[in-house]
C-alpha cells in the first residue's frame, strides 16, 4: 500500500448580511480532527502490521547493502544497527507526525477512509495487502507472482485491468518513484556527512546521481507493483475490488493516499540517512 502531504487550503466564504451592510470575504476556521481519531485512523490501516512487514523488509536490504558495498564485513553490529534503525516503535512516531499533519484538518477524508476501511471488506484488503507485502519478501514468491502476472496479461484478465485501474487512481507509481528517488538521496546525504572519500558532498551531484537512476527506479516499480497488488488481491471478489478503485479515484481517497505516503517519505527519508552514514563508517573500518 504503499502511497506527498496534501493539505486543503482554507475555504473562503461571503457572508451576505442586511441589505444595507457591505458584503465581506471571510475565511472559514477549518475543523480539525482530534489526535485520537487520527491514532485510531492509524489503527484500522492497519499501521502497525504494515511496520512490522517493514522491519523484515529491512532486515533484507540492509544485508543486500552490505552484499554490495561492504561484503562479509558488516556482521552482528550491522545486522543490529539495522534492526535498530527499522524498529517500528522507532518509526512509526515519525510516520505519524507526518501523517497526521496531512490530515489534521481534513475531517472529511477521515470520514471517508473511517467508513471504507472500517468495515469487515475494508480490513479484508487491507489484511490481504499485508500478508502479500509479507510473502512477496520469499523470492519465490515473488517470481511465481510475476508469472501469475503475465497469464492475467495474456488472458485478459479483469482483475489485473482494475489492478492498473488502482494504480494510475492512486498514481502510485509516481509517487513510489518520488519516494524512492527521495529516499536515495538522503542515502547519499548520509554517506557525505561522514566524509567518506570519494563520495561528492554538493547537493548538486548527489542531485545528478539520483536522477540518473530514475529511469530504472520506475521500471522496477512497475515490474514490481503489478505482480504485488496481483497476488494481494487474487481472493478479493471482482466487484469489492471494483469499489476499492473507485473511492482510491474519489478526492478523498486521493488526499488519504497522499498522507500515507507523505508518512512514508518521512521515515524512508529517516532510515535512508542514518543507512547511508552506516554504510559509509563500515566501509571505512570506522565503529557502526
Amino acid at each position: 500500500m504503499a502511497r506527498s502531504a496534501l493539505l486543503a487550503a482554507a475555504l473562503s466564504a461571503l457572508l451576505a448580511l442586511t441589505p444595507q451592510a457591505p458584503v465581506r470575504a471571510e475565511t472559514a476556521v477549518p475543523e480539525e480532527v482530534a489526535p485520537d481519531r487520527l491514532a485510531a485512523l492509524s489503527e484500522t490501516l492497519l499501521m502497525r502490521e504494515v511496520f512490522a512487514v517493514m522491519a523484515e523488509e529491512g532486515k533484507a536490504y540492509g544485508a543486500s547493502i552490505e552484499e554490495q558495498m561492504f561484503p562479509g564485513r558488516g556482521g552482528a553490529a550491522w545486522a543490529a544497527r539495522v534492526q535498530l534503525l527499522y524498529d517500528p516503535a522507532v518509526l512509526m512516531p515519525v510516520f505519524t507526525e507526518a501523517f497526521d499533519a496531512a490530515l489534521a484538518e481534513d475531517p472529511e477524508t477521515v470520514a471517508a477512509a473511517e467508513a471504507f476501511f472500517g468495515t469487515p471488506r475494508g480490513q479484508e484488503i487491507l489484511k490481504l495487502e499485508v500478508e502479500a507485502r509479507r510473502a512477496i519478501l520469499d523470492i519465490a514468491v515473488e517470481e511465481a507472482a510475476q508469472v501469475e502476472a503475465e497469464r492475467m496479461k495474456v488472458e485478459r484478465d479483469p482483475k489485473l485491468r482494475l489492478v492498473r485501474e488502482l494504480i494510475e487512481a492512486g498514481d502510485l507509481i509516481e509517487m513510489n518513484v518520488a519516494g524512492a528517488m527521495s529516499a536515495n538521496l538522503a542515502f547519499f546525504e548520509g554517506m557525505a556527512a561522514t566524509g567518506v572519500p570519494g563520495m561528492p558532498a554538493d547537493r548538486e551531484s548527489m542531485m545528478a546521481e539520483v536522477w540518473g537512476q530514475e529511469e530504472s527506479i520506475r521500471s522496477e516499480t512497475a515490474n514490481w507493483l503489478v505482480p504485488f497488488l496481483a497476488l494481494a488481491y487474487q481472493p478479493l471478489p471482482e466487484g469489492d475490488l471494483k469499489d476499492y478503485v473507485a473511492f482510491s479515484a474519489s478526492p478523498e481517497g486521493k488526499r488519504l493516499n497522499a498522507a500515507l505516503f507523505a508518512g512514508f517519505d518521512a521515515v524512508s527519508r529517516r532510515v535512508s540517512f542514518e543507512l547511508g552514514r552506516a554504510a559509509a563508517q563500515a566501509m571505512t573500518g570506522n565503529d557502526i
